[in-house]
């Protein structure tokens, strides 16, 4: 343990896996902001913790049965030659699930028109199933982080503390996202398109069919910079209004 504090190699391993599971998290804490947003105001900050409280714990878990990981990839039976093992179903199954939640969302969010405001369409849900919701992503998110700690870096207490790093991350900026998110319309329904993105990009990969995640955080990136330029936009606009 010493030695890996006196090794440039293991800093360098920590920040640069830091670096990817904070990008890797972000899907992680759109889909908990989301979520979140459709519980009582008084709830969502409980809901935001215990969900990233969740997802730690299945990280470290996970981290922690490195052999066990390594054998979710081995085949547990052939499809259309296709060799299916267990990342593959826990995959393509979240990916799923991401892509009927969101469109769920989409769907509220359009049909259910402006009539009540900010708040139109159907919003609350139960804090049981926010919790329930939440605790099936963490798990597909959680398999995702950790393979990719595992292939970055060959030392445990390296992967946990990079882990750690970024959950802790998260958890500062969940409520501002959550925020942000929840005040402005577009920004979220860009979000549920990114869930929709990411859950393609899940099932793909769960089929052998990897799309790299470059590609991704590009369109993603690209797509919040014009949405940036849309809002700063919309509010020169209602400053010069205001001043006229």
């Amino acid at each position: 343990m010493l030695e890996l504090l006196t090794d440039p190699a293991a800093w360098a391993s920590l920040i640069t896996l830091s670096v990817l599971e904070i990008v890797l998290g972000i899907d992680n804490v759109i889909f908990l902001s989301i979520v979140a947003s459709r519980l009582p105001p008084e709830q969502r900050a409980k809901a935001r913790k215990i969900g990233l409280a969740m997802a730690l714990i299945f990280r470290v878990v996970l981290l922690g049965s490195l052999s066990w990981i390594i054998g979710l990839t081995e085949p547990l039976f052939t499809l259309m030659d296709l060799a299916i093992s267990w990342r593959d179903i826990v995959l393509v199954g979240g990916g799923l699930f991401l892509l009927v939640k969101a469109t769920m969302e989409i769907h509220g969010m359009l049909e259910g028109g402006d009539e009540h405001g900010p708040d139109a369409g159907p919003r609350h849900i139960s804090f049981t199933s926010a919790v329930i919701q939440i605790s099936l992503l963490d798990v597909v998110f959680s398999l995702d982080s950790v393979i990719t700690a595992i292939g970055m870096a060959n030392q445990l207490p390296v992967m946990i503390a990079a882990v750690v790093i970024a959950i802790l991350v998260m958890l500062v900026a969940a409520e501002t996202v959550g925020r942000f998110v929840e005040n402005h319309p577009t920004v979220k329904m860009l979000a549920l398109a990114f869930l929709l993105v990411v859950g393609m990009a899940l099932v793909a990969d769960g089929a052998h069919f990897h799309v790299p995640r470059g590609y991704v955080y590009f369109a993603i990136a690209f797509s919040a910079l014009v949405e940036a330029l849309n809002l700063w936009a919309a509010a020169a606009r209602k400053k010069k209004r205001a001043q006229q």
